[in-house]
């Protein structure tokens, strides 16, 4: 997929997550606890469901902003991939942004609270959102080694 279209068509999708970066730690959501959501009590990535007519750049980038108050530019996620889960497809991209967009994160009215974690800690989180951590592990294994 290229960098510059990830995300960015308008395939019909139901939802779209965003692996956001801050510097080297993930941002992650601690999902309410309530029993009639998906996952209560779960770590999540930001994101959800689509809006109107949004690309999934679009959508991923809004529930962002919604829910820990980050601005991220439509052209800054540089990975993306979609993915089927019961019959619907989903995209899951990646942005990295400087650690000090660490300052400008505000917990919105989803969530118990949120965690900048090491992705590798995301990956073994025994309350992390299986989905996500083998998302992220296809969006890891792409890096280049350091």
């Amino acid at each position: 997929m290229t960098v510059s279209r990830v995300g960015h068509d308008d395939r019909a999708f139901h939802g779209a997550k965003l692996a956001v970066f801050v510097g080297r730690r993930l941002a992650t959501l601690l999902r309410d606890d309530k029993p009639n959501i998906p996952w209560p009590g779960y770590w999540d990535l930001p994101g959800g469901g689509r809006e109107g007519t949004e690309t999934g750049v679009q959508c991923a980038v809004r529930e962002t902003h919604e829910e820990l108050g980050l601005i991220i530019p439509l052209d800054a996620p540089h990975w993306g991939r979609m993915y089927w889960r019961k019959g619907l497809p989903f995209w899951f991209l990646a942005v990295n942004l400087p650690a000090s967009a660490e300052a400008d994160i505000r917990l919105g009215d989803e969530g118990q609270g949120w965690k900048l974690m090491d992705p590798m800690e995301y990956m073994i989180h025994p309350k992390a959102i299986p989905p996500f951590q083998s998302r992220l592990a296809d969006y890891l294994a792409g890096l280049p080694s350091e």
